[in-house]
This record gives structure tokens, C-alpha cells and sequence, in this order.
């Protein structure tokens, strides 16, 4: 007896619009453009802002940590947080444990600054789930939170 493998379909008889990956994308594109006015209005860039954003619920973690939560490559990063320390919004200390690793911490300008960015990222999410009822999208999240445990690389 054979085991047969079977072809992946294809792209083309998937479709683009029952394809995750790709509706995925085209959401967050969506929404990161949504943002970009106001951030662009306050000086930020999308890893400055993404940065400030996490900081402001995890402070004080190490630079690749904060490179993980805030989906950004760890080289843009360190361009981003060079930035945010010269406009006081962070500061960056050696971790006491590893004296080769760094922490990074939210100052109170730089929660300022995240607060009047939180008014725009809070309308964004309510647009994205208009007319979806709550049930939906604690259904929906439980689902993404599957979906990141299938597919990540670190603990968190």
C-alpha cells in the first residue's frame, strides 16, 4: 500500500478571500493606515508609536522582547527607540542580570504622547468590529490566540 500525497490547492482555487494569511494582512493594512494621519501629526513612525503602545502595558522589558510585541525588526527598532530616547519618551537601562542585555522603559512624556495617540488606535478597533456582536469577537479572539500559538517562536 502507497500513501498518496496530495497536492496543497492551489492559491487560485483557494481564492484570495477564503485565504487567512492574506484577509489578515489586508486588515492590518488598513488599520496601520488609519493610524498613520494621526501618528504623522505627532511626529511618530508605526514602530515609535507600536513601541510606546506596548511599553505602555509591558515596561521595563528587553529590547528583543519588545521587538517580538511590537512586530518590528530588531534593527528598525533600535533606529525607533534611538529616536523615542532623543524626545525623552523612553529611557533605556542595562538589565541587572545581563550586563549585555537592555531594558527599556516608558517615560511619563512618552506615556503622554501614547495617550493622545490612544483616542485614534481605540477608533480604529471600534470600526474594525462595527456590528460584530461581542460573542463574535470573543470567539474571534480566542481563535487569533490559537493561531499565535501555532505559529510563534517565543514563550510570549
Amino acid at each position: 500500500m502507497t500513501d498518496e500525497v496530495t497536492a496543497p490547492r492551489r492559491l487560485g482555487e483557494i481564492g484570495l478571500n477564503n485565504f487567512p494569511p492574506y484577509l489578515m494582512n489586508r486588515i492590518m493594512g488598513r488599520y496601520n493606515a488609519s493610524l498613520r494621519e494621526d501618528m504623522a501629526h505627532q511626529g511618530m513612525t508605526t514602530p515609535k508609536m507600536r513601541s510606546l503602545a506596548v511599553l505602555s502595558v509591558v515596561d521595563g522589558i528587553l529590547i528583543r522582547e519588545l521587538a517580538v510585541y511590537a512586530v518590528v525588526e530588531q534593527s528598525t527598532l533600535s533606529r525607533a527607540l534611538d529616536g523615542l530616547a532623543a524626545d525623552g519618551l523612553i529611557r533605556r537601562e542595562t538589565d541587572r542580570e545581563d550586563s549585555r542585555a537592555t531594558r527599556v522603559f516608558i517615560t511619563e512624556q512618552g506615556r503622554a504622547a501614547f495617550e493622545r495617540h490612544w483616542p485614534a488606535m481605540a477608533a480604529a478597533h471600534d470600526q474594525m468590529f462595527h456590528d460584530i456582536p461581542p460573542a463574535e469577537q470573543q470567539a474571534f479572539l480566542a481563535t487569533l490566540h490559537k493561531i499565535l500559538r501555532n505559529v510563534r517562536r517565543n514563550e510570549f
